[in-house]
């Protein structure tokens, strides 16, 4: 049986974040918030859950790049190897640094930054949005004459490194502090403290920041504050994705003549109108002051939280053996279970309908599996009776999940 042994990185993935768990406690220092965990793990989940339909075309724009437009056809040695390794690295760099400072490169990065942890979970705060303008930089390496494959496997080790320099758990590296990118560098990458703003781009090493004039060390006396310079106030899934390409929008849709509208698109971040993401809050996030979970919420969401984490993993274990339109649905089934935990984290009262799309996307899975006629006719009886006692059910489900 072909499996997609990739799909082990999910709980080996979980078994640091349990150790920087552990640790941290055993040290006195919680690095973990509930909400802010749960919200991290959403963000990786969705895009581990979508790169099992977008791995393979990554592969084939590699090649095709390669195979027609490569400027050379380099083979596979030790000296190539290493050459691509710097050129990954160097490319990474810079795809960074402009994620940082263009609008539209930002509105795919912004989500890395948004947690106001600094912990492993926030590691897997990547949107294949992200990865697919990842994948146009480095399409510069088969452009040269790097082959596919040895592009993808190194992308797949170059990129496991980044992991584990998000943490607060593992203090400095000594020596390696001057050529690596080490956990108390990226720490000064993801504060909001207008002195380490827009610093410590590199991935791997270090050097290019130095290089390049964009590093900076920790200093004295300053404690570091970790997400945006104007946070999110929300936990919502949708949110995360899309405030700020909605911000992109109101500021393009608004600006004066085709030199302004440029400067929204390809300008910084800092250059936007800062008002419009306050009307988008009014209209679309109805932002509520800010209460502690309910037992009940974090009961739900933690368990919410792990049956998606080990769905997650079946699929992309199986994801060989598991015909089209079913994978179709438990991809649906997933995502719909994420924006359902953000929404429950801000304390929305329309969840009850998220449960009743993913009780009909199940409905659906089942006749799908078992399409006789017996089983279509109990999945109608049931759909009658979720329809017939929508309301009551929708009061116990709020009152159970808010205390209310």
């Amino acid at each position: 049986m072909k499996l997609n042994y990739l799909a082990f990185a999910v709980p080996l993935f979980l078994a640091f974040i349990g150790l920087e768990y552990f640790y941290s406690k055993r040290k006195g220092k919680n690095f973990f918030q509930f909400a802010e965990t749960v919200a991290n793990l959403n963000v990786g989940i969705a895009e581990r859950l979508l790169d099992v339909f977008m791995t393979g075309i990554f592969f084939f724009i590699f090649d095709y790049i390669h195979r027609h437009v490569g400027l050379f056809d380099i083979q596979p040695g030790a000296l190539t190897w290493i050459a691509l390794f710097f050129l990954t690295d160097l490319v990474w760099y810079w795809y960074h640094r402009l994620a940082h400072e263009i609008n539209l490169f930002w509105a795919v990065h912004v989500v890395h930054h948004q947690s106001e942890d600094f912990n492993y979970t926030v590691s897997a705060r990547i949107t294949v949005f992200q990865a697919v303008v990842r994948c146009m930089f480095w399409s510069v390496l088969p452009l040269i004459g790097f082959p596919a494959v040895m592009v993808v496997v190194l992308l797949l080790v170059h990129g496991l490194y980044p992991f584990f320099i998000h943490t607060r758990a593992l203090g400095k590296w000594g020596w390696l502090e001057k050529i690596l990118v080490t956990p108390t560098h990226h720490e000064i990458h993801h504060a909001s403290n207008p002195e380490y703003l827009d610093k410590n781009y590199g991935d791997v090493l270090i050097i290019w920041d130095k290089m390049f004039g964009t590093f900076a060390k920790a200093k004295e006396g300053i404690q570091v504050e970790y997400g945006l310079t104007r946070q999110l106030k929300s936990h919502s899934f949708l949110w995360q994705h899309f405030h700020f390409p909605l911000e992109i929008f109101m500021n393009f849709r608004h600006a004066k003549g085709a030199k302004a509208k440029w400067r929204v698109l390809w300008g910084k971040p800092d250059g936007l109108d800062p008002r419009f993401r306050s009307v988008l809050e009014r209209k679309l996030l109805n932002v509520q002051p800010h209460q502690k979970p309910t037992q009940g919420m974090r009961q739900y969401v933690t368990t919410q939280t792990i049956f998606s984490l080990a769905l997650l993993f079946v699929v992309a274990l199986f994801e060989y053996h598991i015909p089209a339109f079913q994978l179709f649905l438990l991809a649906v089934f997933i995502l719909v279970s994420l924006i359902n935990s953000g929404a429950i984290l801000d304390q929305k009262q329309w969840i009850f309908f998220l449960e009743f799309v993913r009780a009909l996307v199940v409905m659906v899975f089942i006749g799908v599996v078992y399409p006789d006629s017996r089983t279509v006719g109990c999945l109608i009886a049931v759909l009658g009776i979720l329809i017939w006692y929508f309301r009551p059910m929708k009061r116990k489900y709020l009152q159970l999940l808010y205390n209310k």
